[in-house]
Formats: structure tokens, C-alpha cells, sequence
């Protein structure tokens, strides 16, 4: 049986995408709501809330979905690391998918680049490069924040070792220094490359986005995919079958 789905966000690019991309594969959105909607009063109907509106709104979401007992698909970015984490405590009290990004290919991206840093020792300086359309608010992406995630935790590495751009006389640089660098300009959906690059030889695994179509079908499918599963925060790794 098909879920229920709850679009917020919908006045957005992604949430109009959303909502494009459930009328073509047919599903069945109950409600669409923004920021400042009443966001309770019209979950009734609703199996799945699919959140891509503002990183403010995601605890207010995820109360609504903890009081009426519904699930959740989190897309919205631009959270602080510590935010983050405590948001998704919360998310854990509810079945919630949550992801940076709803790609099929990024999250194969993803998988290459656990494997890449899990492979390349510290003499391959990783950096992530990731640029997007003029109008983006945040930076770096929620895509590239998890980039920078998995190579910090395959190679043990803190927050401290983050360097986001460089200017001035930096030094050289240091085997446990990775690099984020964040590009803006016209309408770029979404490009994004993880870069190692050693005395020799340089690897990168890149992903280009063409169509904000991608994200919303990634996204319906994993509304359709969290419905009535154990409550715990997933990401689209569980939804693929990666893990």
C-alpha cells in the first residue's frame, strides 16, 4: 500500500519538485504546508511528513511527528553540527530517514569514498569541492558535509582537522588536514568531487546533478520505504541496501 505523504517545504524548488515528481509516479501527497502553516493541524491524513523546508522548522516537525506518531523524511540542511546532533536524538523517537542528499548516484558516492579513504592512507591529502546555484543559503552542502563526515571518521580523524578554503600564508600543509571548499554561481544544481591526491598520482570521484528531479524521486522513495519501520534515524544507504 502506497504511504501517505505530507510535503513541507512546498513553496520551494525542492518542495515544487516534490510535488511534480509524486503526481508522475503516482502517489499520494495528503497535504502541502510551508513555514509558519500549521504543519499538526494538517497531518492527520498523512503516514510520512517529507521536510525540505528550513533548518529552523526541523524540531517543530519533529514534535509533530513524535505527538501524532508519523514518520519522517528530513532533507533540509544548513544545520550546525551540534544542532545536528541533538535534533537527531529526537529524530531517533520516530522511524526517520535523514540525508544530506536523495540521489541514488551521491549515495554511491558516498560508498566510494568510505571505501577510497578506508583504502588511501594519510600521504593522500583529501579535499571536497562542491558548488551549487547562486541562490543556495548555506554552505557547505548537507551533500558535502557528509563527504567530509566519512573521511573524517574512516581515518579517525576531529572537526579540528576541517579547513574550510585557504588564505594568505597557510604553511604547508598537514597530512591530517582535509580541505571543503564551497563554489557558488548561476544555476548549478548540484556538483560535487572528493579529491585524494598523493606525490604521483591524484583520484577523484565526482557527481554532477542535472535535475532536482533526482532528489525528489530519492526522497519519495525512501517516504515510501520508511512507512511503518522500527523507530531510529536511517539515511538512504539503509533505503539502497548499501550498508
Amino acid at each position: 500500500m502506497s504511504s501517505r505523504i505530507l510535503i513541507n517545504g512546498a513553496k520551494g524548488r525542492m518542495g515544487r519538485a516534490l510535488i511534480d515528481a509524486a503526481q508522475q509516479l503516482g502517489l499520494h501527497v495528503t497535504a502541502t504546508t510551508d513555514v509558519g502553516d500549521d504543519l499538526a493541524s494538517q497531518l492527520g491524513g498523512a503516514d510520512v511528513i517529507v521536510d525540505f523546508s528550513s533548518h529552523h522548522a526541523t524540531r517543530a516537525v519533529l514534535d509533530a511527528a513524535r505527538e501524532q506518531k508519523k514518520s519522517v523524511v528530513i532533507g533540509t540542511t544548513g544545520h550546525s553540527v551540534e544542532a545536528k546532533l541533538e535534533l537527531q536524538k529526537l529524530a531517533a523517537t520516530v522511524p526517520c530517514v535523514w540525508s544530506g542528499n536523495y540521489s541514488v548516484g551521491v549515495n554511491l558516492l558516498f560508498a566510494l569514498t568510505r571505501r577510497a579513504a578506508s583504502v588511501l592512507g594519510s600521504d593522500y591529502d583529501a579535499e571536497v569541492i562542491e558548488m551549487h546555484h547562486r541562490f543556495k543559503k548555506d554552505a557547505p552542502s548537507g551533500t558535502a558535509a557528509r563527504l567530509l563526515e566519512i573521511i573524517l571518521e574512516e581515518r579517525k580523524l576531529t572537526q579540528d582537522s576541517v579547513l574550510h578554503g585557504r588564505q594568505g600564508i597557510t604553511g604547508e600543509r598537514s597530512p591530517t588536514q582535509v580541505g571543503m571548499h564551497a563554489l557558488r554561481g548561476g544555476d548549478v544544481v548540484g556538483d560535487h568531487t572528493v579529491m585524494f591526491a598523493a606525490l604521483g598520482e591524484r583520484l577523484e570521484l565526482t557527481h554532477k546533478a542535472s535535475d532536482r528531479a533526482i532528489f525528489a524521486r530519492g526522497a519519495l522513495r525512501a517516504a515510501e520505504w520508511i512507512a511503518g519501520r522500527p523507530n531510529g534515524v536511517y539515511d538512504m544507504q539503509d533505503v539502497l541496501g548499501l550498508k
